[in-house]
């Protein structure tokens, strides 16, 4: 059931003993999830009032609850920018809710992220750096999910595999992102702790500085890409560009050269992860626009090609390659009637990859392999959310 503001005003007045409400507005926070309110007292302080709207939701935000807990004085000291501080919380049924105090600063859109220009990118990769430094050891003690980068690709993989048995994937993108998802050199980096749904709603701006991060529900150790997906909805690539660069520079011979390739690919599979949570709900409406998104940018990497996903290019239609200039080949790859062998799984995948080697490096690549190592997560062992329908 959804709860208005002044429902959730006056929950905050049980959650927190003295708070007295004087005004309150509905706050879009993630609001599949998650209902929420700005509430102002009578001292003209501000209050974030976050209330589950189902029990994953409800795990989310105690997720987030044991993080910042876990989070030493050492490493609060190391960030750069404020974090969420909650002042109490009041449970209704098997329910939580929470009440935050209002961090410094103002949400900004990814337009005006992107007219703040290069202080702003700046900001953003050094943010994001030292999201990625903080100790694994603080996610470890506070019991929150370790993921190898091994068991991230075979994840995905497994994704792969649900999303095509339904049968509403266009082909050219199950076949774009198997090839990518078994291009084993692009999954070779150490995974780090990742803030999990870094986007442009989470981050609190005062002047050109990053004030404050919010939105700690899905902290992780995992891959660092997911903190950067986000960016491949930026128009302004140079403004992308300059938030990695920034990034590299505070990570050092750290950093994974291929971190944008795995954000864009994280970014266009998140339309078929959805795709498969909306038919787990039945929602028709929500089908049919997962759908259409699919189709679009099918249609879009049909006539622009896409970002660069694979390290190893990815191998041409035998019936291409042979034929005339000019001709019309049998099957085009935009129109195979013959589903991807994604298709052709029946269950988990075994681990099976292309050789690393088989190819090389795109000309045409988005981001420069420099400024970094590729680093073998087996030996130095260090996730999910809905896109953004606005993302």
């Amino acid at each position: 059931m959804k709860r208005s503001a002044m429902e959730l005003a006056a929950i905050a007045t049980a959650a927190v003993p003295g708070l007295c409400p004087i005004g309150f507005a509905a706050l879009s926070d993630d609001p599949e999830d998650f209902d929420s309110a700005l509430v102002v007292d009578d001292k003209k302080n501000r209050w974030r009032v976050r209330s589950p709207r189902h029990d994953e939701a409800s795990m989310r935000l105690e997720a987030e609850l044991s993080a910042l807990r876990a989070f030493s004085a050492k490493v609060r000291a190391s960030l750069p920018f404020a974090l969420p501080s909650i002042a109490g919380t009041v449970r209704q049924g098997p329910l939580r809710t929470f009440v935050y105090k209002d961090l410094p600063g103002h949400k900004a859109s990814l337009e005006e992220l992107t007219d703040l220009g290069d202080n702003l990118a700046s900001e953003l990769g050094n943010a994001m750096a030292c999201i990625h430094k903080i100790p694994d050891e603080s996610i470890e003690i506070a019991g929150l999910p370790t993921y190898t980068a091994d068991e991230i690709r075979q994840r995905k993989l497994n994704e792969l595999d649900t999303a095509a048995a339904t049968g509403k994937i266009p082909s050219r993108l199950l076949r774009r992102w198997e090839h990518a998802m078994e291009d084993v050199s692009l999954w070779r980096f150490n995974a780090t702790v990742v803030h999990g749904t870094f986007d442009e709603e989470q981050v609190q701006v005062l002047g050109s500085k990053i004030s404050a991060v919010s939105g700690w529900t899905d902290l992780h150790v995992g891959d660092p890409a997911e903190d950067f997906a986000w960016l491949s909805a930026v128009e302004d690539h140079e403004f992308s560009d300059k938030v990695f660069a920034a990034y590299i520079q505070s990570r050092g011979d750290k950093a994974d050269p291929h971190i944008m390739r795995r954000a864009a690919l994280n970014a266009e599979f998140a339309l078929a992860q959805w795709l498969v949570k909306t038919l787990d709900s039945k929602d028709t409406a929500r089908i049919s626009e997962a759908e259409q998104m699919l189709q679009e940018l099918d249609e879009n990497i049909a006539e622009y090609g896409g970002q660069p996903l694979s390290v190893v290019e990815e191998p041409r239609p035998v019936s291409s390659v042979f034929a005339p200039p000019g001709a019309t080949t049998a099957q085009d790859p935009a129109s195979a009637a013959k589903p991807p062998a994604a298709t052709e799984h029946n269950g988990p995948r075994d681990s099976k990859v292309q050789e690393d080697g088989a190819g090389q490096e795109p000309a045409n690549s988005a981001v420069q392999d420099d400024g970094g190592t590729d680093q073998s997560s087996e030996s130095d062992p260090s996730t999910e959310a809905a896109p953004d329908t606005k993302n």
